[in-house]
């Protein structure tokens, strides 16, 4: 099953952090892979969302996803799906650090397209999306907390 796994510290706690992750109302405000999202972080949560396709650069994609983790200030995961061809689990676990907050950002996929996703693959056209969303993130809690 192919996978993309990042991590990034984010120097906020971890409730600042979630406050922004879990606020899908303004992901089209920061977020430069999950450009949009509508919804409550909530378990069982169904969510639409417009995300980067990269498995199609220059592409986007609508999917309505499920939340499937829900854990306030310490770990956030939807799942979506187009039967057979694509699944995908994205998830966020946040840890407390010296530093602030240890972010490990991620994604599981799997079905039929997923099965052209080499490890080199991932790692030229998935990771630096996902590595980019990690810095808009710890941009977007610096800018948050300036504020206010």
């Amino acid at each position: 099953m192919p996978i993309v796994r990042t991590e990034a510290v984010i120097p906020a706690p971890p409730e600042d952090v979630w406050a922004v992750l879990a606020d899908f109302d303004r992901y089209e405000e920061w977020n430069p892979l999950n450009i949009r999202a509508r919804g409550k972080a909530e378990l069982g949560a169904r969510v639409p969302m417009t995300f980067l396709n990269l498995a199609r650069p220059g592409t986007t994609m609508d999917q309505t996803v499920t939340v499937t983790t829900c854990e306030p200030a310490r770990a956030l995961a939807w799942s979506g799906r187009v039967p057979l061809l694509f699944k995908g689990r994205h998830h966020f676990t946040l840890e407390r650090a010296a530093e602030g907050t240890r972010l490990l950002h991620g994604e599981d996929f799997g079905g039929l397209v997923s099965r052209g996703f080499t490890p080199e693959r991932i790692a030229r056209d998935f990771k630096p999306a996902y590595e980019a969303l990690n810095a808009a993130l710890a941009q977007r809690v610096a800018e948050l907390s300036r504020r206010g």
